[in-house]
């Protein structure tokens, strides 16, 4: 009887993982216009400045490229903390930063981390290819990024609250 139970609440874990995540939600990143737009059943409802790798795109371990193709959103952290939260190892540490602070250029605010569902970008979720907050707002529109996808800590905020975890992530070479 034990190993019974035991087994309808595995399948009913399996059931309710499959059932949780948004299934409404679409973001798509072009690497070319250095834009992200975010959709809702296939409309439009907001546009964000972003910046992606300064290297490129590409999914090898080590190379700071941006991969591409389609993922999804595995993981939200940060939400409710404040804007400019600096992160380290993908933990908030405490210490926050205002948009275009001088010297250093950490992940703050709020972090989506993709998981490639494609062998183009099979290595994403190992190599933490994020979009995430930067303060660094003053590069947005360029590729400037060491791999992830960085927008303003606004927009960052913005997008936590339109998107859940499991929302379709696309990134694409062209124009949107």
């Amino acid at each position: 009887m034990f190993f019974f139970l035991r087994f309808l609440f595995f399948i009913l874990f399996l059931w309710i993982l499959g059932c949780a995540g948004d299934r409404h939600h679409k973001i798509v990143v072009s690497t070319l216009e250095q834009k992200m737009v975010v959709f809702k059943d296939g409309c439009p409802i907001a546009s964000y400045p972003v910046s992606t790798s300064k290297f490129g795109t590409g999914d090898a371990i080590g190379s700071y490229k941006t991969p591409v193709g389609h993922f999804i959103l595995r993981q939200k952290i940060g939400s409710g903390l404040p804007s400019g939260m600096v992160f380290k190892d993908a933990k908030p540490t405490g210490e926050i930063l205002s948009p275009n602070a001088k010297g250093r250029d950490p992940i703050v605010t709020r972090i989506f981390w993709l998981q490639g569902k494609e062998s183009c970008n099979r290595n994403a979720y190992k190599r933490c290819i994020y979009i995430h907050g930067t303060p660094e707002e003053r590069w947005l529109g360029y590729p400037k990024s060491y791999g992830c996808i960085r927008m303003s800590s606004a927009d960052a905020i913005s997008l936590d609250e339109i998107v859940g975890q499991g929302a379709k992530v696309e990134i694409i070479e062209k124009s949107l």
